[in-house]
């Protein structure tokens, strides 16, 4: 079962979901646009299991449609093992790049080895360009 398949399911199925709020999780912000005729995905908030649904559908639709993508990763504020597979995920699709990653991302892209299989900039421009 592929992240596209077991997230929806578990969402359904009330997996990793709290009850103490009916208006549910706040969803990390997202936006796209074209730089130098590459999509760009830029995410702003927490990517977590609870708040990465916007972030997943923009990149995997992305993946789907353009050979190369850029994640705008400058302002996640928060990241953890959800955000990491669906990087994975991305770059088995599509040319993922990321974009000025916070230190806190840095770091976890650095212990997990991803920054050696990921191409990750300081910034969009230079993710756009490689």
């Amino acid at each position: 079962m592929s992240y596209g398949e077991a997230v929806p399911a578990a969402r359904v199925s009330g997996v990793g979901t709290s009850t103490a709020s009916s208006a549910g999780p706040p969803q990390a912000v997202v936006t796209q646009y074209t730089q130098h005729g590459v999509r760009v995905v830029a995410a702003h908030g927490s990517c977590d299991a609870q708040s990465i649904a916007r972030l997943e559908e923009a990149l995997t639709t992305a993946a789907w449609t353009q050979p190369k993508v850029v994640l705008d990763a400058s302002g996640i504020t928060f990241a953890d093992s959800s955000l990491l597979n669906l990087l994975i995920l991305t770059h088995r699709t599509a040319a993922l790049r990321v974009a000025g990653p916070r230190p806190h991302l840095q770091r976890l892209l650095r212990i997990t080895g991803l920054d050696a299989v990921l191409y990750v900039r300081a910034t969009v421009e230079e993710a756009a360009a490689c």
